[in-house]
């Protein structure tokens, strides 16, 4: 293998490293906030690209972009208002079956309004067939962005739940939800939050990724799953984790190309989940609590 090949698989294995961090990230935010884990992340991701693509054809792409981070985050905030508040004291198995069922609902719901057709945004920068050159390797102008949009997206966040009154609330809800109840923060609006959080980082990684890899209705399922290895593996609940892990399942799927089919490419992060699960529970950076589910 060439230096110039293995720049393009490094480069490559970041990038979707990147989305799949970020979709890992929504899932931990739910989860610290609820103790549950949201299957239906995939979705938000699909949903924020579909309506992207959709209001781009009215509207300037970055207004389209921002009106559908502001509707995915409101989906989001409709799930947990009209499915998850009502359910009182839900056992895990429950939480699971019902955001299965949310993700089934959403994907068949997209298929009603979008129809199986595959869509695109248009590159934020640049075209498809245009390419930077970095030590020999090509790069597409849109990866820049998938890269530098998700740094900033890691960064903000870190912010906002270590300094913000509100991060600092919704990490209390995660630490001791009665305990902070009593200290006056309105822990069903923190919950409420955290899912309109969630959604929107979706949105925005559908977004960034849709003139990459394109959209289509049933499009989340896979980057669900993916999500949800990133997350185990780097520990439910550490988002910091969650980004060194995405980097690590990215390579590792990008790299199994050399000696598997691509076919098998999927099946890496499946057999990894796997692994983790039996022997690692609590993920690679996590301690022995985060690898038992949370009562809601």
């Amino acid at each position: 293998m060439t230096t110039e090949q293995l720049l393009q698989y490094l480069l490559s294995g970041i990038t979707i490293g990147s989305i799949y961090a970020i979709t890992a990230i929504g899932y931990n935010i739910i989860y610290n906030a609820t103790g549950i884990i949201n299957f239906a992340q995939g979705e938000f991701l699909m949903i924020g690209a579909m309506t992207a693509i959709s209001l781009s054809a009215f509207m300037p792409l970055p207004l389209a972009i921002v009106c559908a981070i502001v509707i995915t985050a409101l989906v989001g905030a409709l799930i947990e208002i009209i499915f998850i508040r009502p359910m009182k004291k839900p056992s895990v198995l429950q939480m699971i079956i019902v955001t299965i069922g949310l993700s089934i609902l959403l994907r068949e719901a997209a298929l009603h309004i979008w129809d199986e057709k595959v869509r695109a945004l248009p590159f934020f920068t640049g075209s498809e067939v245009s390419s930077l050159s970095l030590f020999g390797a090509h790069v597409s102008p849109q990866v820049i962005w998938v890269l530098a949009i998700s740094a900033l997206m890691v960064v903000l966040l870190n912010l906002f739940f270590k300094y913000s009154l509100t991060g600092k609330s919704i990490r209390a809800c995660s630490a001791d939800r009665a305990s902070a109840k009593l200290c006056g923060i309105p822990v069903q609006r923190m919950i409420t939050l955290s899912f309109m959080l969630s959604a929107a980082i979706g949105a925005v990684g559908g977004c960034i990724l849709s003139p990459i890899t394109q959209t289509q209705y049933d499009c989340g399922t896979s980057l669900a799953i993916k999500g949800f290895a990133t997350a185990v593996l780097g520990g439910l609940g550490n988002s910091t984790a969650a980004v060194t892990a995405g980097l690590l399942l990215g390579l590792l799927e990008t790299f199994s190309i050399i000696v598997l089919p691509l076919a098998y490419k999927d099946a890496v992060s499946i057999a990894l989940l796997l692994i983790i699960l039996f022997v690692r529970p609590s993920g690679l950076f996590g301690n022995a609590d985060t690898g038992r589910l949370k009562e809601f």
